[in-house]
């Protein structure tokens, strides 16, 4: 009777990888495994206080189309149900927007994970509109002052560049 048992424990150990693609500092393509996400509701885990810090008095968001020096306002706040949430964006004089909502679901060093909404539009071209809900990463790299969005290409083949400072 220990084989079936030994035999189930290593279906269940390996039904929690799944082979993911990481894009790297360099903006490499790597396929790494990572254990498989379960969905669970509950407050946002926090693996490092220092950059749930950082969120909560960060100093603004850009996306380069509209402007880099003149940020837009990020809020990060604490729900009762101890889930971080983000409601951000910016407005350039021309009409162009970017909006982010949703629930930090993830802050680790230097990273933090979205899962929510971005909406893009106007910009850089009038008539732009992106708009998608998923799960975001956002890294500090290269030791930057800000969390960089890691999915550059997700709308229409355009590189956008949404950063939020701290």
């Amino acid at each position: 009777m220990k084989a079936p048992a030994i035999l189930v424990l290593t279906v269940l150990a390996c039904a929690c990888s799944v082979p993911a693609e990481v894009e790297s500092a360099s903006g490499q393509q790597v396929r790494t495994v990572r254990p498989a996400a379960v969905e669970t509701a509950g407050p946002t885990r926090i693996f490092s206080h220092v950059d749930a810090m950082r969120l909560r008095s960060n100093s603004g968001v850009t996306l380069q189309w509209i402007d880099w020096d003149a940020r837009g306002q990020a809020d990060v706040i604490v729900a009762s149900d101890g889930v971080y949430r983000l409601s951000a964006g910016q407005t350039g004089t021309d009409g162009a927007r970017l909006s982010l909502n949703g629930a930090i679901t993830e802050i680790g060093e230097n990273y933090f994970v979205l899962d929510g909404t971005i909406a893009i539009s106007d910009t850089p071209d009038a008539g732009r509109k992106c708009l998608a809900h998923r799960k975001w990463r956002f890294e500090v790299t290269q030791g930057r002052k800000y969390y960089r969005m890691r999915t550059f290409e997700w709308c229409d083949g355009l590189t956008d560049y949404i950063d939020i400072y701290f």
